[in-house]
């Protein structure tokens, strides 16, 4: 649907993958969600895979019914205070380092970046098949999120905004 549609007066929209539970892939799904939406953007996140576990609690360290999930998720422990580098993670000394200069640079942390995402309306939403394929739930996850989505729902979504992102 165009501007042209409705006589141009429908926000933008903006619709993300986040399929990663790297750090230096989850600060910018964040950064630029949240700039989107300050700028008075639509935004919604779509979380699949790895990802997923962004929206877990940090709190929350055991997740699934079976041994594989369990086993999985004490292998990705998810929530946005333990997330690691993709490269140069080092046994977490350049995961620290990152998050250091983050820190000294004023870059909020990806938990920060989170609350303030839900604070400007940008709409969180899990993977259903994910979710199942790693045995998660609704009481695994932060408050606040939207109900799960299958992969159609997604693209429908994503057909209807004006920027979208796989990072």
């Amino acid at each position: 649907m165009g501007e042209s549609d409705n006589g141009g007066d429908r926000a933008k929209r903006m619709s993300v993958v986040c399929w990663s539970s790297d750090l230096d892939r989850v600060w910018p799904v964040l950064i630029l969600s949240t700039t989107g939406a300050a700028s008075g953007m639509e935004v919604d996140i779509f979380f699949t895979f790895w990802g997923l576990r962004v929206l877990q609690r940090n709190d929350k360290r055991l997740t699934g019914k079976n041994w594989m999930q369990k086993g999985e998720s004490i292998v990705d422990h998810g929530g946005t205070d333990h997330l690691k580098l993709g490269k140069i993670h080092f046994a977490g000394a350049g995961t620290g380092m990152i998050k250091k200069l983050a820190k000294s640079y004023n870059v909020a942390s990806p938990t920060e970046l989170l609350g303030m995402a839900q604070d400007l309306g940008v709409r969180l939403h899990p993977c259903q098949m994910t979710m199942d394929l790693y045995g998660l739930t609704k009481d695994d996850f932060i408050d606040g999120i939207e109900p799960p989505l299958g992969a159609a729902s997604y693209i429908e979504m994503a057909q209807e905004s004006d920027v979208n992102l796989f990072i």
